[in-house]
């Protein structure tokens, strides 16, 4: 069974965040939540620079990744991830509003490991992260990473 290891919400919208954690929560997930507001901020968390410097070294069990933010956008952080040894193991689930045909196929190709399209109706998205949270974040299992 998975240990408890972070989750990575990287959304820049704060209604949709809180949305989330509320989502996570009521499902009494035990998992941190790092929220980040963009991929940049994102990637400074991941590879632990900047104000994330001192942050400890293990990766998150999942990466919950919305796609349309402000300075870097998730089919970015999926292309910088997925190419790189270390950050390629991690699951990614793209938790987003695009519907765009382009988003999903490309998505897949650089590797995610699922794309949502966010609900509508708050109780539909309440119940699809609930899902999310417990596939990932306590079914699922990684492989161990060297440092």
């Amino acid at each position: 069974m998975n240990q408890l290891g972070k989750i990575l919400l990287v959304e820049d919208d704060s209604r949709d965040v809180e949305l989330t954690l509320m989502a996570l929560e009521k499902y009494k997930l035990s998992n941190k939540i790092v929220v980040t507001r963009d991929g940049v901020e994102a990637l400074d968390y991941l590879y632990k620079r900047g104000k994330f410097e001192n942050t400890s070294n293990d990766l998150p069990v999942v990466i919950l990744l919305d796609l349309k933010m402000p300075r870097m956008n998730g089919i970015e952080v999926i292309r910088t991830l997925k190419s790189d040894e270390r950050m390629r193991i991690i699951p990614i689930v793209v938790l987003t509003s695009s519907q765009e045909d382009l988003d999903l196929k490309e998505c897949y190709r650089l590797g995610v490991n699922a794309y949502v399209v966010k609900p509508v109706r708050f109780s539909e998205f309440v119940e699809a992260v609930e899902n999310i949270g417990v596939f990932w974040a306590l079914l699922n299992e990684l492989p161990k990473v060297d440092s």
